[in-house]
């Protein structure tokens, strides 16, 4: 399996939809919005408006531009409005629903080319896996994992990496145990 870095489109001409672009400004505190949407004009993503799609190499962008100068926190908040913001699959009721159906909202949000998934898998009673394979930061991911999870679960849920490597170290994936 190949590596996947960070940042960096697995495609040319992916794209991603208006709804999830939303997310970055929505993810961050309300007194820093203006300076996201100034992150994404800055890198090519002005005024999404509805039923607008917008290149993932310009989002991406303004993933490690926050990355570097604002840091992971702010990548874990965006990622948590993600599912408030971006096209979800209808009728989920479980955490583990949840979960897998991370995959299939990814990919409703996305369009025009490889753009990778998330995995899920060994669901047991209050635990399941899920393997991300895609361009985003780890704390995003961890964002939209917890929000998602939290979603159904009665109480407390709890992310943690447990796989034998990580996409910020150059491997292929990050493994998630999700617990509830």
């Amino acid at each position: 399996m190949f590596a996947i870095a960070q940042f960096e489109p697995l495609d040319d001409g992916v794209e991603v939809n208006w709804q999830t672009v939303l997310a970055f400004i929505d993810g961050v505190p309300s007194a820093f919005q203006d300076k996201a949407d100034y992150i994404l004009e800055r890198n090519g993503i002005e005024n999404p408006k509805p039923d607008t799609w917008h290149p993932q190499r310009a989002w991406l962008d303004a993933f490690a531009e926050i990355a570097e100068n604002v840091g992971g926190n702010t990548l874990s908040n965006i990622g948590k409005s993600i599912p408030e913001n971006a096209d979800w699959p209808p009728g989920i009721t479980t955490v583990a629903e949840g979960i897998e159906s991370i995959d299939d909202a990814y990919h409703m949000n996305h369009r025009g080319g490889d753009i990778g998934h998330y995995h899920s898998e060994g669901k047991s009673d209050g635990e399941v896996r899920v393997r991300c394979t895609n361009p985003y930061p780890c704390e995003f991911d961890q964002g939209i994992i917890k929000a998602t999870a939290s979603q159904f679960a009665d109480g407390y849920t709890r992310v943690e990496e447990v796989g034998d490597g990580c996409r910020s170290e150059g491997e292929a994936e990050c493994v998630y145990r999700i617990s509830w």
